[in-house]
């Protein structure tokens, strides 16, 4: 029972890192808290369930989706992050809270707020080894989860355009020196940043089957907790991070019960923030970011 819970607690934790990956890489490019990042993981679950609602292909539902998170994210990033990006850093963040509250807000008058049933675009199989069961489901939305992260990973370090996103991480002024076109490539890192966090949102989605205006909301906290416990501006260590949270919510659940889940997560937080304030992979100042 408890590998069980384990393998449970790693499927959930992918998702987790997904939300923590796409924080880590607006902080750690743009040193930005992007509070609008749950409000995309809300988009990402519920347009793709109004669109297989509506009778459309789950194809076209994924990618409408996708679409529409990249917009909302270029528009984060027009108007709360650009235009103040010189200023005081809280000011964008709290301009990012204000797209998280409107997009709730909007969805909820469309849609109303309660949960939504959401379809099952997988086949309900199950693979046993050694007397674990590891749902179709959980199996897809682990192995998307590795693939991008996997791939956000090789793509910042073999190729031309991951090296301009680390040397704007490292410095931005340094980095147009160098011929860089930092206001070119800042959009298309909101855009990375905004299909993780939707990929996450349809995931979820898609294993828990509902959907709801809310539903980024508790995800986006322990998203930020995962980063903060892996290291900001790390994303392995969001990857640790996400996988930690996950497993500990999932182990508490089973040996302590559901209504002391969130004692253990932010405790742990708590935790590791006393011991080590930099998080468990954290750079020091003079490191390499990314």
């Amino acid at each position: 029972m408890l590998a069980q819970q384990i393998v449970n607690g790693s499927m959930l934790g992918s998702i987790y890192v997904l939300v923590a990956v796409a924080f880590t890489i607006a902080i750690g490019i743009l040193n930005f808290l992007n509070f609008s990042i749950p409000g995309l993981f809300m988009l990402g679950g519920m347009i793709s369930w109004a669109m297989l609602a509506a009778g459309w292909h789950w194809t076209a539902a994924v990618a409408t989706a996708l679409v529409a998170a990249a917009a909302v994210a270029l528009a984060v990033e027009r108007l709360a992050y650009r235009r103040m990006a010189e200023g005081d850093p809280e000011i964008p963040l709290v301009s990012s809270l204000g797209f998280l509250v409107l997009l709730e807000n909007l969805v909820l008058i469309r849609f109303g707020s309660d949960q939504q049933a959401f379809p099952a675009l997988i086949p309900d199989f199950n693979i046993r080894a050694g007397g674990l069961v590891i749902g179709g489901a959980q199996l897809i939305s682990l192995a998307v989860a590795v693939a991008l992260v996997a791939g956000l990973s090789a793509f910042l370090k073999f190729t031309n355009a991951g090296r301009r996103v680390r040397a704007i991480a490292e410095s931005r002024e340094t980095a147009t020196l160098l011929g860089v076109n930092v206001s070119r490539l800042i959009p298309q890192v909101f855009v990375f940043s905004a299909a993780f966090t939707a990929v996450g949102g349809i995931l979820f989605a898609m294993n828990y089957q509902q959907a709801s205006p809310f539903m980024g909301e508790v995800i986006g906290f322990k998203g930020v907790a995962a980063m903060i416990i892996g290291g900001m501006g790390s994303i392995w260590g969001a990857i640790l991070g996400g996988m930690i949270i996950g497993l500990a919510e999932v182990l508490t659940i089973h040996f302590l019960g559901a209504n002391v889940v969130n004692i253990t997560v932010y405790g742990l937080l708590l935790m590791i923030l006393i011991v080590r304030p930099q998080g468990l992979l954290g750079a020091g100042p003079s490191r390499e970011k990314l």
